[in-house]
């Protein structure tokens, strides 16, 4: 399981937003006719800002519950040893 991880590149919250905004322009593209394209660019920034963060912090998360299960683990596995 923690080789998985290791094995991902981590991404950067900028890196996240580009991919973020890239797919939201996509799939919103068919919207974009109806909205002034300034608007249109502002709001596709925040929400992938948003979106960002979000990420970062479900990661960070992830990544410390990880850490808790593998240091259980290594406690029941010293104790018995002992």
């Amino acid at each position: 399981m923690s080789t998985k991880e290791s094995s991902v590149k981590k991404l950067s919250k900028k890196e996240a937003r580009q991919l973020v905004y890239e797919k939201l322009s996509a799939a919103l593209a068919e919207f974009k006719p109806g909205i002034k394209d300034k608007k249109f660019e502002s709001n596709l920034q925040n929400a992938s800002k948003l979106f960002a963060d979000d990420l970062a912090k479900a990661a960070k998360a992830a990544k410390a519950k990880v850490k808790k299960v593998v240091n259980r683990k290594e406690k029941k596995s010293s104790e018995e040893n002992a």
